[in-house]
């Protein structure tokens, strides 16, 4: 990519990954409600889900290309699905009544690893990010390599963890308002799920 297109590139990036998603609000319901120490182990999760999701976006963007774009759609429902269940989680968790191991439980790696796998805001936008900002100039494996490396540095994880001290700092508001703040946290990850299926 011309070097007169990053600066354009980083603010997709950040436009794109700072708004509320799965991931993000994940995060910011993790810290709230298990703090920060746990929230992070979970953040480690959602980092290496990206990584992985970037990469496989590398090489499905080198081999096959524009055949897969008709087909994201149907990644869609999937990743509505879970994040409605994210939802119904979310609406139903009484922070009083877990312990530490059901806080690892709900709040660990694999929870951030498969938050990440489920996200299709994550697979279109490192789709999106190869096919917009590096395949009209460069299409060799390396210069693709290259950005889909980089991407789990300069976009998503980044301001997952954003979202994360954001709850970690609001911990004591969330733990004297939690069910309206479970209620606003589900609606939001419901309006996720129905933004991602909803006709164009």
């Amino acid at each position: 990519m011309p070097v007169s297109l990053i600066p354009s590139f980083l603010f997709f990036c950040s436009v794109t990954c700072s708004t509320p998603g799965p991931a993000n609000l994940c995060s910011l319901a993790a810290a709230m409600r298990y703090g920060r120490r746990q929230a992070l182990i979970q953040w480690r999760g959602l980092f290496t889900g990206f990584a992985v999701i970037s990469i496989i976006s590398v090489l499905l963007t080198y081999f096959l290309g524009t055949v897969i774009g008709p087909y994201i759609r149907y990644l869609s429902f999937i990743g509505a699905a879970y994040i409605l269940w994210l939802a119904f989680r979310i609406l139903r968790s009484d922070p009083e009544a877990e312990n530490e191991k059901e806080a690892a439980q709900n709040c660990g790696f694999l929870t951030g690893l498969l938050i990440q796998f489920t996200n299709v805001k994550v697979m279109v936008f490192c789709l999106t990010a190869l096919a917009s900002y590096v395949l009209p100039y460069r299409s060799d494996l390396a210069s693709l390599l290259l950005t889909g490396i980089l991407l789990p540095f300069i976009s998503g994880p980044p301001w997952n963890l954003v979202w994360l001290f954001a709850g970690a700092a609001l911990r004591d508001f969330f733990i004297r308002h939690t069910r309206p703040l479970n209620i606003a946290m589900a609606l939001a990850l419901a309006a996720c799920a129905v933004s991602l299926v909803w006709p164009r």
